[in-house]
């Protein structure tokens, strides 16, 4: 709607309290609000609400906050405006403070943004008689939201130049976005384009790696064996399943052999030292920039305190506390929670198991052949309806626990806050990929003593491998939660103009997760790269147009660094070097074929007329005679009969047994060996190549480190100047 007052010549764009942004701006004069409080118009002014009103709007004005009220319809709207004496405290309280001291020319005119972070943080401390705050106010509904303008000029010059589709490939203007939405929204920004740019050489990296799969698609001996094979498999559940050919696995073949093959070790390496470069070459790109905004050795908890003094020159600062009843309890919540999460990831085991016995008995031959992948696969999107649900679960528990921390300052909630959002999500996403990666078929049993959970037995791996398992999880639940997350983040402004007040604090969630799909479990999915940089690419222009056009402005806050994210990211570069190590050790058939090439198979025994990996798949069976062990009538009736109507009396099963009383034979206790030999070994080398690479880039250009060293000789120059000039003039 639009309306226009006389008496002050106010534009006002108002989507009601559900819309995207109220748009308050000053047409005809020179001034603008720092922040607009909306209310409802209360007819009774001695109604309770009205009474909060007035008494939250008096402490303002006690502050000298320009207050101007208009009243349109049953809303009310308070322009407020912060006089300039408040701002040049700020800049002196600046200049002088310790951990500030290199904040640039202090004498500029204050920004807008700035005036915004000021007042906004003013408003949330102030408290009316009763003792309630803003935050308060809010939730009893006395007033019905607050905002902060768009300045038009700046955000139309924004939409211009980033907040387009058209500008799909082209650079950020981050000096821009940083003058209008402040050093954190801004770092985020030249964070995620600096991830984007440096996953162009992993993603071609992994394309290649897929291509050389594909390039021995239909020539790799192992595949043709499993495709030329005659072996008749055990029954896959303890029903209606028949024994198999394994030939009729042929295209599950193919695919595992496209993920796990020798390319996929290499690969996992250069990712390794990929994750480590790229936060190195990150502490470089974010220096320029910090030191070019004359931000190198801002404090926040010292900004914090400033502004205290800026709000309530008589305030008292806020202890330091530490309670160990109060932290023994939230680590026992905090552990709680995670037995939570991991009790959820073996209900998706529970699920899996129970649908691949479901679907084995069903009437469906297609489901009923291939009902561990499709049990899989359901309970890959099982998984992602279970993270969007938990999300917003540890969100809740998250701020509930930090509450309970009672932190001293905002900046220490945050990080609080950060790092145990980030905990929830990240055994949220892994554990069920960590059951599939390291204990899918491995815990399962043999024939004759299977291992259940309830009736049901658990699951087996393919002859080919777990790996593929491992990727059919990765691929289900990173491409539903780039494409549908994208669509819904984007589609419910325009549809229901639902806005997130917290959009940088999302993203910069979201992107740390993807960085860790993205090294983490590499080695089973080289197209996660890939797939990373197409979504990033998309993802900048997506929430660059959120931000300016369909949002509302967004609380500029100052920074330097993007915090206690670059410890996460740190910790997720070590554990992708464990994580890749353990799937190409234990997941993958690296090791075992090794093993097999070198001492079990042709070669090994001098052999030059076929190739080395002949009778591989053959080597890794083991076989089961009904002989062996008791079984029902109706078993060897039904389950022991092939399609064609051909009773066996005995069967294959992926395993290193004995034929005779199922023991584990030598070879599988070398094979476990070398497992364990090589993942030590990858992972030492791999450790050592990071270090290197840590050493070997600087955290900072030698350009930045020396204009900083210039720069402070002459404030300290500056300095004895300006005490000559006052020893002078007191003589």
């Amino acid at each position: 709607m639009f309306f226009k007052t006389p008496e002050e010549g106010f534009e006002l764009w108002d989507r009601q309290k559900d819309g995207t942004e109220p748009l308050l701006s000053s047409m005809p004069t020179h001034r603008t609000f720092d922040y607009v409080l909306v209310a409802h118009k209360e007819d009774d002014d001695t109604h309770q609400k009205a009474q909060r009103q007035r008494a939250f709007i008096e402490q303002l004005e006690k502050k000298s906050i320009t207050v101007t009220r208009i009243v349109h319809d049953d809303k009310v709207f308070f322009g407020l405006r912060a006089p300039s004496e408040m701002f040049e405290d700020y800049q002196y309280l600046l200049k002088v403070s310790d951990s500030c001291n290199w904040c640039g020319d202090v004498s500029r005119a204050v920004t807008q943004a700035t005036r915004i972070r000021i007042v906004h943080f003013i408003l949330h401390q102030t408290f009316i008689n009763t003792g309630e705050n803003l935050k308060e106010l809010l939730m009893k509904d006395v007033f019905e939201t607050i905002f902060c303008l768009h300045e038009r000029k700046k955000q139309q010059q924004l939409k211009r130049e980033w907040a387009r589709w058209s500008g799909l490939f082209t650079g950020q203007p981050v000096n821009d976005i940083k003058c209008y939405f402040g050093e954190k929204v801004a770092l985020y920004y030249l964070w995620l384009g600096w991830y984007t740019k440096l996953l162009v050489p992993a993603a071609a990296l992994g394309v290649v790696v897929f291509l050389y799969g594909l390039a021995f698609f239909n020539t790799n001996p192992l595949i043709k064996e499993v495709c030329n094979s005659s072996i008749i498999m055990c029954p896959r559940c303890d029903n209606r399943c028949k024994v198999w050919q394994l030939s009729d696995t042929c295209g599950y073949a193919k695919v595992s052999h496209l993920f796990d093959n020798d390319g996929t070790v290499a690969f996992a390496m250069f990712m390794a030292i990929w994750a480590t470069l790229f936060l190195e070459l990150w502490k470089r790109h974010r220096a320029r920039h910090v030191s070019q905004w004359n931000v190198h050795d801002w404090c926040e908890d010292e900004e914090e305190l400033i502004l205290e003094i800026v709000n309530n020159p008589n305030c008292t600062p806020k202890q330091f506390r530490h309670s160990y009843l109060r932290s023994t309890l939230v680590l026992i919540l905090v552990t709680l929670m995670l037995m939570l999460i991991i009790g959820l990831a073996h209900l998706l085991v529970v699920f899996r198991v129970v649908a691949a016995a479901l679907l084995s008995e069903g009437s469906w031959e297609f489901i009923r052949d291939h009902a561990n992948t499709v049990a899989m696969m359901l309970g890959a999107v099982l998984h992602y309806v279970t993270i969007q649900i938990m999300t917003r679960v540890n969100r809740w528990i998250s701020l509930k626990l930090c509450d309970m921390e009672k932190t001293n300052s905002f900046a220490a909630t945050e990080r609080s806050f950060t790092v145990k959002m980030f905990t929830f999500q990240f055994f949220t996403l892994f554990s069920s990929l960590f059951y599939v990666a390291f204990f899918l078929g491995r815990i399962n049993g043999h024939p004759g003593n299977y291992v259940r959970i309830a009736r049901w037995r658990l699951e087996e791996c393919h002859p080919s491998g777990c790996l593929t398992d491992l990727f059919i999880q990765m691929a289900v639940i990173m491409l539903l939660k780039q494409i549908l997350n994208n669509i819904f983040e984007f589609t419910v402004p325009w549809l229901k103009s639902c806005l997130s007040r917290n959009t940088a604090k999302k993203l910069e969630r979201k992107c740390a997760l993807q960085f860790s799909f993205t090294t983490i479990f590499v080695a089973a999915f080289p197209l996660a790269p890939l797939l990373a940089l197409i979504n990033n690419i998309f993802e900048i222009r997506l929430d660059a147009i959120k931000m300016v056009r369909l949002e509302r402005r967004l609380v500029p806050r100052k920074t330097n660094d993007i915090g206690v994210w670059t410890k996460v990211l740190e910790a997720i570069g070590v554990l992708a070097v464990i994580a890749n190590g353990l799937v190409i050790g234990v997941t993958s058939d690296f090791i075992p074929r090794l093993v097999y090439h070198y001492h079990y198979g042709p070669c090994a025994n001098g052999s030059s007329h076929t190739h080395c990996m002949q009778g591989y798949i053959n080597d890794t069976l083991s076989t089961a005679f009904l002989s062996h062990f008791a079984v029902r009538k109706d078993f060897v009736d039904t389950q022991m009969r092939t399609d064609i109507g051909f009773n066996v009396t005995q069967c294959s099963y992926r395993d290193y047994r004995s034929d005779e009383d199922y023991t584990l034979t030598s070879q599988f206790w070398l094979v476990l060996a070398v497992r364990f030999a090589f993942v030590i070994l990858f992972e030492h080398v791999v450790v050592v190549c990071k270090f290197v690479a840590a050493w070997f880039v600087p955290n900072s250009p030698m350009q930045v480190k020396n204009d900083r060293l210039h720069d402070k000789l002459a404030r300290l120059k500056e300095e004895i100047r300006e005490l000559k000039r006052r020893r002078s003039t007191d003589v």
